[in-house]
């Protein structure tokens, strides 16, 4: 008797613990009944996205950065200034962070090509940190001199989202061979970005955003400059955009897109990249050059120019155009894992705080302005314009 209630006792704890099992659809070949059932096939979960707090008295910092645009595309290319090799790696319009690895690539490349080892950077932003760092990796001595380090230099103004070919050239103005030059860039970046998830502080990240309109109304005429765009070259990077039915996303527009990319956290990001330069033996010297001819007072012999928007001046450079970009930075949101472009504003939540950016109705809206002044009167619009998607519903 004692063995046969054993036995009961052994079988009732199977069944239970197949029906748990069951439930979390772990017995493919068992039947199920009711909602279970009817759920599998087309499962989709319902969204519960926690709502922006636009509010004009949550903005703790208004920032404006200047995008160094060039028709042609980036200059990389070498040039001798004196008796120093110059490998000009700048003009990266709105695609500086994303392109970083596979521009420093390139440049290192160059500079290294004579068999030099002791290394100078121009430029203590996104495009000057990768390079020194690659340069590091490859046995180089690195030293980095600038005016300005993160979090002060320009690239820490950026949004942070991964936008390889963001005002990155005009259609027209490119050689044959861009096309192919900037996808390799694109890929090798975004391959060395990878390597930075899943650490400590988040530097990179996979988000999703929303692309939102309100319909037929809200359609765009054709941008008055023709910027060029490259990403159905690399769509194989991220999942296909996804058009989304209503009910299936919380926004009361007409029209709603999912899309998910890779976002760096800047300020986490430049920690990191500043923080491994040091301890792999370089050097930060605060230095602001005015012409070419102040490089005269390096001793080395191999200069990389990652001097952004600041070589307009610093080379004459007046193929650099400003496209100028302000971002309202909201008190952080760390229950917000997402963002939304509506109307012309975009938001990206970061853990130092959420960028609300009035990007305006295409890519010219900036160009050839070079104000830095934050204007209060833009980023409150900016935020009234997001608020308008979380009111309550009558």
């Amino acid at each position: 008797m004692t063995s046969e209630i054993v036995r009961l006792a052994d079988r009732r704890a199977f069944l239970q613990r197949s029906a748990a099992l069951g439930g979390l659809g772990l017995l493919g070949g068992c039947a199920t009944t009711g909602k279970a059932a009817l759920a599998v096939p087309g499962f989709r979960a319902p969204l519960a996205l926690a709502p922006i707090k636009a509010r004009a008295d949550r903005i703790m910092n208004i920032t404006v950065c200047l995008r160094p645009f060039r028709a042609a595309g980036p200059r990389l290319e070498g040039e001798t200034v004196g008796d120093k090799l110059v490998v000009h790696n700048y003009g990266h319009g709105g695609s500086g962070w994303s392109l970083s690895w596979g521009s420093g690539l390139l440049a290192v490349k160059m500079a290294l090509a004579g068999g030099e080892r002791d290394i100078a950077v121009i430029g203590g932003g996104a495009l000057g940190l990768a390079a020194a760092t690659i340069a590091q990796r490859a046995g180089a001595r690195v030293t980095i001199y600038a005016k300005d380090r993160l979090p002060e230099a320009r690239s820490a103004r950026a949004t942070g989202i991964w936008s390889p070919d963001s005002r990155i050239a005009l259609a027209g103005s490119v050689g044959a061979g861009f096309p192919a030059y900037w996808e390799e860039m694109a890929r090798k970046s975004f391959r060395i970005h990878q390597q930075y998830l899943g650490l400590a502080d988040r530097p990179v990240e996979w988000t999703e955003r929303y692309i939102l309109s309100d319909g037929a109304s809200q359609l765009q005429a054709p941008p008055p400059m023709a910027f060029a765009h490259y990403e159905s070259r690399i769509s194989d990077l991220t999942p296909a955009t996804e058009q989304l039915q209503p009910g299936q996303h919380p926004f009361p527009v007409a029209r709603a897109r999912r899309q998910s990319l890779p976002m760096f956290n800047i300020a986490a990001y430049g920690h990191i990249l500043t923080n491994d330069f040091l301890l792999n033996g370089g050097r930060f010297e605060a230095m602001e050059f005015h012409t070419p001819a102040d490089l005269a007072a390096l001793k080395q012999k191999v200069v990389i120019n990652c001097t952004g928007y600041g070589a307009r001046a610093l080379w004459k450079d007046e193929s650099i155009v400003p496209v100028r970009g302000q971002i309202a930075w909201l008190i952080p949101q760390e229950e917000v894992t997402y963002g939304v472009y509506y109307r012309g504003v975009g938001t990206v939540s970061r853990h130092d705080g959420m960028a609300v950016q009035n990007s305006g109705a295409d890519e010219s809206y900036g160009y050839n302005d070079a104000n830095e002044a934050p204007d209060r009167a833009e980023a409150d619009a900016a935020v009234a314009t997001i608020a308008a998607l979380f009111q309550p519903r009558a």
